[in-house]
């Protein structure tokens, strides 16, 4: 009888509204009547397309390489380093010789014609299309353009070529107004992409997962540093280790466009914006 009447006493709840009993009564398979019809009639967010598609996919081999469509500006600028590199297969010495001369970013030419040379300097290929700063150039600046785009990845390959220049040329002009170089150092050839390449290897890295990004900086920074203590040309040798420097130093610049190009709808690939979902009840 006690447990009766303390049953008895206590009020009866308020009946839930039929949005909140399906709510509760999600969970519970195979539901009958009402509430399994409410339920049904809330509409479910459908999964983006790119959260299915496996990772084989987009390790095709052929996108290691630019394409016209896929890689458009890393394309045309390999096409205008071929052509480049082929002239200066057929030219005559001479002529060759003036035109490097002129495209040098040496002290002499930075004070005279800065933009120029510096841009003049990027259309060469030191050593020629057999150079593995070539083949360096093809795939990272491939990689580099399919993550953050092609006007980003020039601007991170020109960054590192205009200060990896500066920062080893301007010693060298100091260095002669002191008195510790001769004059003849003014006038040095220095031209070719190897800067540019050596920078956007350096940000790259900071785009990959960790298996691959430090393996990829060891080996690079190892062969950097061989050549540096073997002193055969210190100078294009510390600007290429200064310009790997400069390209880690871009890694949250590059991340955070890595990230703006994923969320673009207008990328092919792209994650779509996210889809307000109406909630029923």
């Amino acid at each position: 009888m006690e447990r009766t009447a303390r049953a008895a006493s206590t009020p009866t709840p308020e009946p839930l509204p039929a949005g909140d009993v399906a709510a509760l009564l999600d969970g519970v398979p195979r539901q009958r009547g009402p509430v399994a019809a409410t339920a049904q009639a809330t509409p479910r967010p459908a999964l983006p397309s790119y959260a299915w598609r496996p990772t084989a996919r987009r390790l095709l081999p052929w996108r290691l390489l630019p394409t016209p469509t896929g890689t458009p500006v890393t394309f045309t600028y390999t096409a205008l380093l071929a052509l480049t590199s082929l002239f200066a297969s057929y030219a005559s010495p001479g002529l060759l010789h003036a035109l490097y001369q002129d495209s040098s970013t040496d002290v002499a030419h930075l004070l005279r014609t800065p933009v120029f040379v510096l841009l003049a300097s990027a259309l060469w290929i030191a050593g020629g299309l057999l150079s593995p700063f070539a083949l360096a150039f093809v795939l990272v600046l491939t990689a580099l353009e399919r993550r953050i785009g092609g006007a980003r990845a020039i601007l991170v390959f020109l960054t590192g070529h205009v200060l990896a220049t500066l920062a080893t040329e301007v010693p060298v002009g100091l260095a002669v107004l002191a008195g510790h170089l001769p004059d003849t150092s003014l006038h040095r050839l220095d031209y070719g992409i190897s800067f540019g390449v050596a920078a956007s290897i350096g940000a790259l890295s900071g785009l990959l997962a960790p298996w691959l990004r430090w393996p990829l900086l060891a080996l690079v920074g190892y062969s950097l540093v061989t050549d540096l203590i073997a002193f055969q040309d210190p100078m294009t040798d510390w600007g290429h280790v200064i310009a790997l420097a400069i390209g880690t130093t871009l890694w949250p610049v590059v991340r955070r466009w890595r990230q703006e190009r994923a969320q673009d709808p207008a990328v092919p690939g792209a994650a779509p914006a996210p889809v307000p979902v109406a909630v029923v009840g």
